[in-house]
């Protein structure tokens, strides 16, 4: 027969205090890990609706900036959704509607004049995201079709940048931005960050030069990237892991 003495029933209640500690930090690191990516993808949302009202309200450039910092924050949901095995039908609903609103609002906006046909336009740019979001499957692995409407915005906002907002070159781009995008063409699913060594490379630097460097030299390097996918999508950017 045991007794019960002071020391261990001290004993016992610390015991469970340390296991019911122990088990919150585990379902706390669970949490974090199945919704890291969704964080992203909403960080990328909310980065799209201050784009969309810095528009309204005729911050030009913030508008622009806001987008390219979407699309930085659109490469890394996924890739961080992969590497934690935390991929969702959730999730995958988030990008969508985060991409929406940065790709295809937000990036509309920056074509908005008091014009109607620019107005039309802005319209038919959404319109061409929407179907580029519910459309994109190829029926082939790590392909697309048409053009991922995130490549489109970084051209358009970094011709706005370094034009100055002129509407004539805006104008021609989106025009050839909605065509490549609801386009048959295939394009491959890049993967950035779970790719090749040098991609990743490109990636770091566009953080680099989005939050430390100038407009002109921010808005090439973005050009460069975006355009190099855009005419060499399969010799360049093929997905290699």
């Amino acid at each position: 027969m045991f007794l019960l003495t002071p020391s261990s029933g001290f004993l016992k209640c610390t015991n469970k205090l340390f296991l019911s500690e122990t088990a919150q930090w585990i379902q706390l690191k669970e949490f974090a890990r199945k919704n890291a990516a969704n964080t992203l993808s909403i960080a990328n949302m909310v980065m799209g609706m201050a784009s969309i009202l810095s528009s309204l309200n005729g911050h030009h450039y913030a508008a622009c900036w806001l987008v390219l910092i979407g699309y930085l924050l659109d490469f890394a949901d996924g890739a961080v959704a992969r590497q934690l095995n935390a991929c969702s039908a959730l999730g995958a609903k988030l990008d969508d509607f985060a991409d929406f609103t940065t790709f295809g609002i937000a990036t509309s906006l920056l074509l908005r004049t008091p014009d109607l046909l620019d107005n039309i336009l802005c319209m038919c740019y959404v319109l061409s995201v929407f179907v580029r979001l519910c459309f994109f499957s190829s029926g082939i692995p790590f392909m697309y079709r048409g053009l991922p409407c995130i490549y489109s915005s970084a051209i358009l906002a970094c011709l706005s940048l370094l034009t100055g907002g002129n509407m004539a070159v805006l104008r021609i781009t989106a025009v050839a931005m909605i065509i490549f995008m609801v386009s048959q063409n295939f394009y491959p699913h890049d993967r950035v960050l779970e790719s090749q060594a040098w991609k990743k490379v490109v990636y770091a630097g566009g953080i680099v030069m989005v939050f430390c460097s100038s407009i002109p030299h921010v808005c090439v390097y973005y050009l460069l990237w975006s355009v190099s996918y855009l005419l060499f999508p399969t010799t360049l950017w093929s997905c290699k892991v």
